[in-house]
């Protein structure tokens, strides 16, 4: 087979890259910012410099500044957590087993990234929440939508609908404040130590469900 000169060949590999662009890009940038300097933190110059674009183009995608550019960045952030934990949850049918490995996924991302790159949602509306009804609105919107994501996960599973309910809203609320106390830290073990004790917590409730519906 004849090789292709280099200079081709590496076209032909930027080519089958997929390109991102411009608006995705930005929002990539501010949620990169967002989750190392916080909300307040962070500038438009500073955002655009890191994105590869002029100021103009940030203004251009988001007229609103920075508080809509948040806001996109949140439900980027949602949106993402949700494409990750639903995969984990639908690959392995154990919801207990599930959460160990989505613990310890987050845990290998945290690591990778020198814990910076944690929650982009906690990181952008702490600290602006209580200030601009937009950014608190579309967190609280993500968290909404990831508790239901387990709770339907639970309930599949067999776990009663009550307890389902109750179950999804301390696994979100395990997770974000494992992930944080992981950057703090600096360590993977406050995730790794949720993973098994949000297990034992859904095989509990999966024991509980079965001894008062034998038949199900």
């Amino acid at each position: 087979m004849e090789e292709l000169p280099v200079d081709t060949a590496q076209e032909q590999e930027s080519a089958s890259r997929p390109v991102v662009g411009t608006r995705e890009r930005i929002v990539r940038a501010a949620s990169q910012l967002m989750q190392r300097h916080g909300y307040d933190g962070t500038g438009i110059k500073q955002i655009s410099v890191t994105a590869n674009a002029t100021p103009g183009s940030v203004y251009h995608f988001f007229p609103g500044g920075k508080q809509e550019l948040a806001v996109a960045v949140i439900r980027s952030g949602e949106q993402e957590f949700i494409d990750e934990l639903d995969a984990v949850m639908r690959a392995e049918s154990d919801p207990a087993e599930a959460l160990k490995i989505f613990t310890a996924l987050l845990a290998d991302g945290l690591h990778a990234s020198g814990w910076h790159s944690g929650c982009p949602v906690a990181a952008t509306a702490l600290g602006a929440a209580g200030r601009l009804p937009d950014i608190q609105v579309a967190a609280a919107v993500a968290l909404s939508h990831w508790h239901e994501l387990v709770f339907e996960r639970l309930k599949e599973a067999g776990i009663d609908e009550e307890e389902a309910r109750g179950l999804a809203h301390t696994v979100i609320s395990t997770l974000e404040g494992a992930e944080l106390s992981a950057q703090l830290s600096r360590s993977r073990e406050p995730l790794d130590l949720a993973g098994k004790h949000l297990a034992r917590l859904v095989e509990g409730a999966r024991g509980a469900t079965h001894r008062h519906h034998p038949g199900s």
